[in-house]
């Protein structure tokens, strides 16, 4: 498979679909806090990703509930978004990816919750 060489007007679609991530990762970084629920997270990521006019792409894919990968200490990847509440001290991996005029962007980060240990810090 050859790779494909990008017209401008597709990187910046590319773009795009990235910028929509990072602001979703920012935005939520930013409003996280202890007494949250996994699900809680999720649905304020989707409702950021919709209303910046694009599609949360993890939704449905291969049976996926969520739209944000919420995973939460010792969970590695790909966590599931539910019930569990957010504690002040733990770690949490968001994982989100979005579709916006047929192109994709994803990224991830790794938060703390509150203060965390010095040696989850390290």
């Amino acid at each position: 498979m050859a790779i494909a060489i990008r017209k401008p007007a597709e990187i910046a679609k590319l773009k795009a679909a990235g910028e929509i991530v990072g602001k979703t990762l920012q935005y939520l970084q930013n409003l996280v806090k202890p007494g949250m629920t996994l699900s809680e997270i999720d649905a304020l990521g989707e409702a950021y990703i919709r209303e910046h006019g694009a599609v949360p792409s993890f939704k449905g894919l291969y049976g996926f509930t969520g739209s944000v990968c919420t995973s939460l200490n010792e969970v590695c990847i790909h966590g599931v978004p539910d019930d569990t509440v957010v504690q002040e001290g733990d770690v949490l991996g968001l994982d989100i990816g979005t579709k916006l005029d047929g192109y994709f962007g994803d990224a991830a980060i790794t938060m703390a919750v509150g203060k965390i240990s010095a040696e989850d810090e390290a």
